[in-house]
């Protein structure tokens, strides 16, 4: 007799996994922004294994990845930097310890508040060379009212700014940084996400400062006044209990 499979295997037989790779951090954010707006997918994370080697990882339906892939893909030749894309349709329960979707939870569980940059356009640099990247972020800085988001490293010398504003101010600054880098050393790629979803948002590197954590509700109360009030209180130990007194009731005479 041959076993009923579970309620997780069922799940996980109605979906599929898609994976495009590309060689540039800014193309496979660009990638996971066009799968997301194309298909009905969630955007499991990134998985980068050096050398400028970047994976984009969705998961949904198995037609839904699909067009998400196929999307994606498109979008990473546009770019120049396509290395791969694959689907794994009906993929086990267990294939998820090679994914990078524990540390999504574990943000996720960890509560760690909404970033005050969120809903903003996001600008992408990438430069090969680290002090590129730098001059590039401070040439963007200078040029519009951006803020530096953070930045993201993938090995072979790659290196990402990632800036967030105004459409009009990102594609300014954008500009601005690409010829710094230019200057500098070596420019690699560059992004412009007007409208970023928020599942893209949670997958991208912020840099603490711009985290607002939740703040604990403090009451306008001093510790003096509070001693003041409690000073006004009657001493319970000093006021005087009446004892129970005997009562004497007359007794009627035979």
């Amino acid at each position: 007799m041959q076993a009923q499979p579970s309620s997780q295997e069922r799940e996980f037989n109605d979906t599929a996994l898609g994976l495009v790779s590309t060689r540039s951090f800014p193309a496979i954010v660009g990638c996971a922004d066009m799968m997301l707006k194309s298909a009905g997918v969630v955007l499991v994370g990134y998985e980068k294994i050096g050398d400028g080697h970047c994976t984009a990882i969705v998961r949904g339906g198995i037609a839904d990845v699909r067009l998400a892939i196929e999307a994606g893909a498109q979008t990473a030749q546009q770019f120049g930097e396509l290395i791969s894309s694959s689907i794994i349709p009906r993929p086990l329960p267990n294939l998820e310890a090679v994914l990078p979707i524990g540390y999504r939870l574990f943000q996720l569980s960890q509560n760690q508040g909404k970033s005050s940059l969120s809903n903003q356009a996001i600008g992408l640099l990438e430069t090969r060379g680290f002090p590129a990247m730098v001059g590039a972020a401070d040439a963007m800085l200078k040029a519009a009212e951006v803020y530096l988001s953070s930045y993201e490293k993938i090995g072979a010398g790659l290196c990402t700014a990632i800036i967030r504003g105004s459409v009009a101010n990102v594609a300014v600054a954008v500009e601005a940084g690409m010829y710094e880098a230019e200057r500098i050393g070596e420019l690699n790629s560059v992004m412009v996400i007007p409208r970023p979803l928020d599942d893209l948002e949670q997958t991208l590197p912020v840099a603490s400062c711009w985290i607002e954590k939740p703040q604990a509700l403090s009451l306008p109360v001093s510790v003096k006044e509070v001693e003041k009030e409690l000073a006004k209180l009657p001493d319970l130990a000093k006021i005087p209990v009446p004892l129970p007194q005997e009562i004497s009731v007359p007794v009627p005479q035979e």
